[in-house]
């Protein structure tokens, strides 16, 4: 497992703003100031573009309570990003796409690996948001973190993503604890025929996508192919030298999507898909008993699922959904350690322990000292597997249009397989049951109340997350929302029962053959054996937010303006917080939190014209809430626990955002550009990316051709030292042929 969660890799932090945000402003802004001279130009009609089905007036949603409700009515604050702005604005990578959300920050802990949080208290392994994709849940099983870098969505299959920003485990259970992000892909029917696209950039950039697909009278769908690769950041520091950084990824997936219409009343979903390729692992980060090379990690990967949706009536429709996910991580590497390091194993000494000397100032890890014998070799694994089986019911009521109820059931098996992290096998098993009513007794003011009631076997125990919300509907396009909800988030296997050692094989010379089979665990590697947590019995986290939010719409003659402002206020108690690795296994029920802010998205569309912002402000309050860490001198050790703290919060800041603007040009040429930024990292986040495309269109086939420019206005790392990269300008081309 990467070294993610150490602070001593960081930078000192710099002042929140610079100039160059005014730059960023400035860059954006030239597009925008030329909408009203296109609007004359532009000969399309307008459409706010949300997907057949959806009311053109008033954008509705379907994430945050299963229901689908206008903006109007639904109970807190969902973003909604359309395929086409994805596609429009040139983003490569899935996980960019959260920057356009206020509040959400993206980054990269470690390596190249991408992290999407939502207020920043996130652990690297980001368990604290449920991810779905088409419904079923995306993050790995038991170890509960997303790997958007082999996650199999292409960006051009996607149909819109909806954001539920707040606690919303009312709907979706524990994961759901800081929000939701719900990936839903393209209808096969809408995607018959051929289409392809390639993209070449820097840093090794090669991204490659196919599909093919059927429309029929009563079945639909879809094939794909997609390969992605990188080559990562450009190089990490070693010293005070530049040393070339191993992280980049090659990851090819397949996915099958079909619907079946067995009549006009039901009709039958399925989708699967396989995931194959390398994430790279550069052994100086990765990797434990200094491997002799890059520990790459090998992906085999694949899902099953099937839907039934039947409707008895236009007022009362169900549908059952099964899936099973297997997420399969092969890491197997040869290792080299000194004579000094064969005597500590077969003595029980600590491998990391530090011995001081004299001064008091001066220590060193002589179990990795060499005394002159020969050097032991071995191999040794860190492979994982782990299977989702998920069972859902879910039933929909709509007893006019005033009263609505969403409820259902649902049941998910774990199992998950690893001589590494768990010694063994195992299985988790939860359960929940949900429902959402919304009723609007005057014309003026819509009420929901829901929860949801789940049993976890990892902490052997029940919980119940409420939300109830007050709408008040100012006109047809204007609401004020009064919510609030509760959540709770228990601890993941990997965190409450872990066993984790590397054990060695292959071991040679003959003079270590005794050690042949000899597992490493954490305390036969302690850095120090009094301050690790294995014995803890993790209890769960607890959120109680409150939201007051606006939305609007403002028609205009030839144009829409919408705006959404949410403010809220968090307690968060009994976070889990510490480091999680081989060598200092620390964590805690330790961390409290208080936070408040506000966020703002606002889009304004012409005929040919898109405008588009985003900012989020967080006021966050955090302290050590946990036991009282006593240090070896007898006095309570703040270090640590300040060190905690930080841990938990290194991904919050304090000001992040987004403005876009998308120009449709005459001879079908379109001009995008977007500013992304987030402060209070190590350094700036600031990024400036344009795009300029052109379109063809024949009589069986359309075509595009595309360029487009990623500008960092600040080229130093935001969180991790070794992240550096070497040009301020990133290029990406691209080409597409669909018919």
């Amino acid at each position: 497992m990467p070294i993610t969660n150490y602070l001593a890799a960081t930078l000192p932090r710099k002042p929140a703003l610079s100039a160059r945000f005014t730059l960023g402003l400035l860059a954006v802004s030239i597009t925008a100031a030329a909408a009203p001279q296109a609007l004359a130009q532009s000969e399309q009609e307008f459409s706010n573009g949300f997907y057949a089905g959806f009311n053109e007036d008033i954008p509705e949603v379907l994430t945050t309570t299963r229901l689908r409700q206008p903006k109007t009515r639904v109970p807190g604050s969902t973003t909604v990003i359309d395929g086409d702005l994805i596609r429009n604005l040139g983003i490569v990578n899935l996980y960019e796409v959260f920057r356009l959300v206020p509040g959400m920050v993206v980054n990269f802990v470690g390596s190249h690996t991408p992290v999407t949080t939502y207020h920043g208290t996130v652990h690297y392994e980001q368990r604290r948001m449920q991810v779905l994709v088409d419904g079923r849940t995306a993050h790995r099983a038991t170890l509960s973190d997303m790997d958007w870098e082999t996650m199999p969505v292409p960006l051009e299959m996607i149909e819109r993503i909806e954001v539920a920003r707040g606690p919303n485990s009312a709907a979706y259970g524990i994961n759901a604890f800081l929000g939701t992000i719900n990936i839903i892909t393209r209808d096969p029917a809408d995607t018959g025929g051929a289409e392809f696209k390639v993209t070449r950039g820097s840093r090794g950039h090669l991204r490659t996508f196919g599909s093919v697909g059927h429309t029929g009278s009563d079945y639909d769908w879809r094939l794909t192919y997609e390969k992605r690769k990188f080559d990562g950041f450009d190089y990490q520091i070693e010293g005070d030298e530049q040393v070339p950084f191993y992280d980049g990824h090659d990851i090819n997936s397949f996915t099958y999507d079909s619907r079946l219409q067995i009549n006009s009343q039901a009709d039958l979903e399925f989708r699967g898909g396989v995931v194959d390729g390398t994430n790279n692992q550069d052994r100086f980060k990765s990797g434990e008993l200094e491997p002799l090379e890059n520990p790459d990690i090998e992906v085999r990967d694949f899902y099953l699922q099937t839907r039934f949706n039947y409707a008895t009536s236009d007022r009362h429709f169900f549908h059952i959904q099964a899936a099973v996910e297997n997420f399969d991580r092969r890491q197997a590497y040869a290792v080299s350690f000194p004579d000094n390091t064969a005597q500590c194993l077969r003595n029980g000494t600590p491998l990391y322990e530090y011995t001081y000397f004299d001064n008091g100032d001066d220590r060193e890890r002589l179990c990795f000292t060499n005394s002159g014998g020969e050097r032991a070799f071995a191999t040794v694994n860190a492979n994982s597997e782990d299977t989702r089986l998920e069972f859902e019911f879910q039933d929909t009521l709509l007893f006019s249009d005033n009263l609505k109820l969403v409820s259902g059931a649902g049941f998910r098996k774990d199992t998950y397989r690893s001589e590494t992290y768990f010694n063994g096998r195992g299985n988790s098993y939860q359960s929940r049951y949900f429902g959402n009513l919304e009723y609007t007794p005057i014309s003026f003011m819509t009420l929901n109340a829901g929860g949801n009631w789940e049993h976890t076997s990892t902490t052997d125990e029940g919980y119940f997350s409420p939300r109830v919300a007050a709408n008040f509907t100012l006109s047809n396009r204007h609401a004020l929302r009064l919510v609030y909800s509760e959540a709770v988030r228990t601890p993941d296997e990997f965190e409450q029962n872990p066993d984790w050692g590397y054990t060695l094989s292959n071991v040679r010379p003959a003079i270590y053959s005794d050690l042949e089979g000899f597992r490493v665990d954490t305390y036969a590697a302690a850095e120090d054996l009094d301050v690790l947590t294995l014995d803890k019995d993790l209890q769960e986290e607890r959120i109680t937010s409150r939201e007051i939010s606006y939305f609007g719409q403002f028609p205009m003659d030839s144009a829409l303006f919408s705006l959404e402002v949410r403010g809220f206020k968090d307690e968060l108690r009994d976070m889990i917080s510490g480091v999680i690795q081989l060598k200092e296994w620390t964590i805690d029920n330790n961390v409290a939190a208080d936070q408040k802010g506000f966020e703002v998205e606002a889009s304004l569309d012409f005929p040919g014209t898109t405008l588009r912002a985003s900012y989020g402000y967080l006021d966050q309050d955090t302290w050590y809430s946990g036991t009282p860490i006593i240090g070896a001198d007898g006095n309570v050790d703040t270090d640590t626990q300040d060190k905690a703290v930080a841990l938990l919060t290194r991904m919050s800041v304090r000001h992040s955002g987004s403005l876009a603007a998308i120009q449709d040009l005459p001879l079908g040429f379109r001009f995008a550009s977007a500013f992304y930024w987030a402060d209070e990292f190590n350094t700036q986040f600031e990024r400036i990316d344009t795009r300029v495309s052109k379109s063809f269109f024949g009589p069986r086939y359309s075509a595009e051709l595309a360029f487009t420019v990623q500008h960092y206005l600040n080229r130093d790392p935001e969180l991790s030292s070794d992240n550096n990269i070497e040009d301020h300008n990133q290029f990406f081309v691209e080409a597409g042929l669909r018919f």
